[in-house]
Parts: structure tokens; C-alpha cells; sequence
């Protein structure tokens, strides 16, 4: 896989070693257990897959680029280039300025902007509406585009199956940059409409099957929908694709209920004619991370720390499921961690910062699982451990924890 220019202020020599040494161990990747560092009284168990990504390193070196090549000239970024607020808090400080927040509220009027100035298309990607304005501007946004390729995969996977005229289904959180840039093109080829979650599809399913009318549809699915969109003809031929950082197991349950619906609609020897077969377009680092937090399940530990940005969507279903064992903070840094007994950290289903305290338990060895959204740097990580470790007094160094690393 290339390697990227990524500055060096987001890497780390503690998690540089430890991914190196997995990759020695487990060349294959068929290894999901965590990486045990030990430090005396306190102990980590990390995800053997996190932290920044492919689609990641390449908007970074990008933007970054960006900054170089064009010295006294005006950088925008579309909107946030990734969801992490160092990265972004980063190009800001070096002079990029923002034109919409990560909501699509606009910051700088698209007026302002002439041929002279440099866009910088974000890692989600952009709506169509959107390039076509820049463009219409003479904004050149082809040399700074940043979009992912693994979100480029799914917008041509939309492409196959609505020129196949079979309608899309997307999900994704219909307010997200990636989910936007999406229904744009799906909407391009054929009709299009978004669902959050399998309650939603369920929702929907009762407009396939003939159940509900279309007054209630409007509702339901208010600005999550093609406008010409026929409930009565056009849910069909219907076909699953996803936002890349949704949960994979929730992508594959959605797809098999909509299969099944169509099925029971019009039976298993028609299904072809009625429902794509698309296979699970998440991206591979999505896959690995998510994969890497089930083998997190597997450990005993007394807490987990899981890091990234709070509008991060990859990272809150990090959270999610080490959730569903360990008692779990979702921080964005180290200076989220106060003290030995006091954590600020964010509950991502309410949107609520909250504190606790206590977080840590008066015992020895304390265990605690440790991973990171792809738009987290390494650093963060490693600020994590120190931070941590200095409550503890009697740890091993750095280089003798490395030196005995294993899973």
C-alpha cells in the first residue's frame, strides 16, 4: 500500500513500534487479538486495527501539499477535511479557511470566491450541485480533491445498479458529508432514498409492501428522497449500498431484510428481477477496525478509552460496540483526562459531553483497552498512555514495555 507524506506531528513512536511489530507477526491480518502493553500497574490492550486510514493520509498529504504549492493564495476546504479537530484545527492555524461547517452551513459565501483561489474537496466527497458551482466559478478542484477512494467504490456501485434501474437504498446518516455526496450521485442514475438504521427500513418496508400511503411517506422520509420518487412503482427494484463508516453488521442485517421482503413480495424465483445483490461497501478500514473491536470483546479489561473526533461516525460505533462490555469513554485527546479520578468524555447517541468520575479503579494492575477512530492520529494515542501513566508511580520505561511486547 503507498505510503504517504503525513507530518510527523501526528505519528508516534510507541504505536509506530507496536503496529510494526504486528505486522511481523500477523502479515495476514488474521490475527484480531489485542496487542498487550505493559507497563506494571497499568496495562494496555490495543485494537490491532485503528487510527488513521488510507483515504485519511491521502487528504492529508493533499491538504498539506495544498499549503505548499500555492504560497499567498487564498485555501479553502470545502468543508471539515476529516472529522478530527487537531487535523482540522491544523490546517486552520496554517491559513485554510472553511466554507461550510460539517453540518453544510455556510460559513464564506461561495461569491467571495474567484478563479484565483484554491478548494480543497474533503475526504467524504462533495455533492454534485456543489462541484458544478465551482466549476461555474472556474474553480479547478481536480489537483486538491481529497475524496476517498473507497467513497469513489460505493458512488460507482450507486452508478452499476441505478442505470440497472433498480432503485437505492442508502445507508447512512442522511446529514453526514459522505451520505450527501452520495444520495447526489445515486440520485443522478436512478432514485434514491436514505435509512438510518433497520427500525427505518422497516419503516420503509411497509411502503414496498402496500401498507402505508404515500401522504405518510412525505413525512417519514422528509428530505431523505429522490423529489420524482414513485412509492408505487419505483420500490420495485431496490438495491443496498452504504455510508462507508457505518456499523457492517447493521449494513448486512438491512440488506438481508430488504432481500427477505422482497421475497416474501414477490417469491425467491423472482428475486434478481426485484432486489441487487450489491456486496458490503464499507471500506477495508472500516471492516478492519470494527473486526479488531470484536476481538477487543474477547479480552478482560476494566475500562475502555476509545479516541477520535466527536462527529466522528466511524468512531462512535467503535464505541458502540465496546460498549456492549466494557464501561467505555469516547474522548478526542489526553487533555480530556483531568486527573486520576476525572474524565470529560462525550455520549455520541444524546450528543452530551459529560464528566465522570472515579474512572479509573483503585487497583493493580489496571487494564484498559485502547483504540481510535480512522481520522485519529497516533499521537493521540500516545498522549493517552502518557497522560495515564503519570498517575501511576513504579512503571516500566517506555522501551522495556515495547521491548516485551505480545497478545
Amino acid at each position: 500500500m503507498k505510503a504517504f507524506k503525513v507530518p510527523e506531528f501526528y505519528r508516534s513512536p510507541i504505536i509506530s513500534k507496536i503496529k510494526q511489530y504486528r505486522k511481523i507477526q500477523d502479515p495476514r491480518k488474521r490475527d484480531n487479538s489485542p496487542t498487550l502493553l505493559d507497563f506494571g500497574p497499568v496495562q494496555y490492550l490495543i485494537a490491532r486495527h485503528f487510527g488513521f486510514c488510507y483515504g485519511v493520509e491521502n487528504a492529508i498529504e493533499i491538504s498539506f501539499r495544498a499549503l505548499e504549492e500555492n504560497p499567498g493564495k487564498r485555501i479553502f476546504l470545502l468543508s471539515q477535511m476529516i472529522h478530527n479537530p487537531d487535523v482540522n484545527k491544523d490546517l486552520v492555524e496554517r491559513g485554510v479557511q472553511f466554507l461550510q461547517d460539517t453540518n453544510g452551513n455556510q460559513l464564506i459565501s461561495f461569491d467571495t470566491l474567484t478563479p484565483d483561489d484554491i478548494v480543497i474537496i474533503p475526504a467524504f466527497g462533495a455533492p454534485l450541485n456543489i462541484l458544478e458551482l465551482l466549476e461555474s466559478k472556474h474553480i479547478k478542484t481536480e489537483a486538491y480533491n481529497t475524496t476517498c477512494p473507497f467513497v469513489e467504490r460505493v458512488w460507482k456501485k450507486s452508478e452499476l445498479i441505478g442505470k440497472d434501474h433498480y432503485t437505492i437504498i442508502i445507508h447512512g446518516k442522511h446529514n453526514h458529508e459522505e451520505t450527501k455526496a452520495t444520495f447526489s450521485r445515486s440520485d443522478k442514475h436512478n432514485k434514491a432514498i436514505i435509512v438510518r438504521d433497520l427500525e427505518e427500513s422497516k419503516l420503509l418496508a411497509e411502503y414496498i409492501s402496500g401498507n402505508k400511503p404515500k401522504e405518510q411517506f412525505e413525512i417519514d422520509f422528509k428530505d431523505r428522497y429522490s423529489k420524482n420518487l414513485n412509492i408505487e412503482t419505483d420500490l420495485q427494484r431496490i438495491g443496498v449500498i452504504n455510508q462507508t463508516t457505518m456499523l457492517a453488521s447493521e449494513t448486512q442485517e438491512i440488506a438481508d431484510y430488504f432481500k427477505q421482503v422482497m421475497i416474501n413480495k414477490y417469491g425467491p424465483e423472482n428475486i434478481a428481477d426485484h432486489f441487487a445483490d450489491t456486496r458490503d461497501t464499507l471500506c477495508y478500514a472500516t471492516n478492519e477496525n470494527q473486526d479488531a473491536t470484536y476481538g477487543l470483546l474477547e479480552a478482560e479489561a476494566d475500562l475502555a478509552i476509545v479516541m477520535g473526533g466527536y462527529n466522528s461516525s466511524n468512531t462512535s460505533h467503535l464505541v458502540e460496540l465496546c460498549e456492549r462490555k466494557f464501561h467505555t469513554y469516547f474522548i478526542n485527546s489526553e487533555k480530556e483526562i483531568i486527573d486520576k479520578d476525572t474524565i470529560h468524555h462525550f455520549d455520541y447517541p444524546n450528543k452530551k459531553h459529560l464528566t465522570s468520575t472515579h474512572f479509573l479503579p483503585d487497583k493493580k494492575p489496571v487494564r484498559i483497552i485502547l483504540t481510535s477512530g480512522a481520522s485519529c492520529p497516533d499521537s493521540v494515542i500516545e498522549g493517552v498512555i502518557h497522560k495515564i501513566n503519570s498517575f501511576y508511580t513504579g512503571t516500566t520505561s517506555v522501551e522495556e514495555a515495547i521491548k516485551h511486547l505480545s497478545n
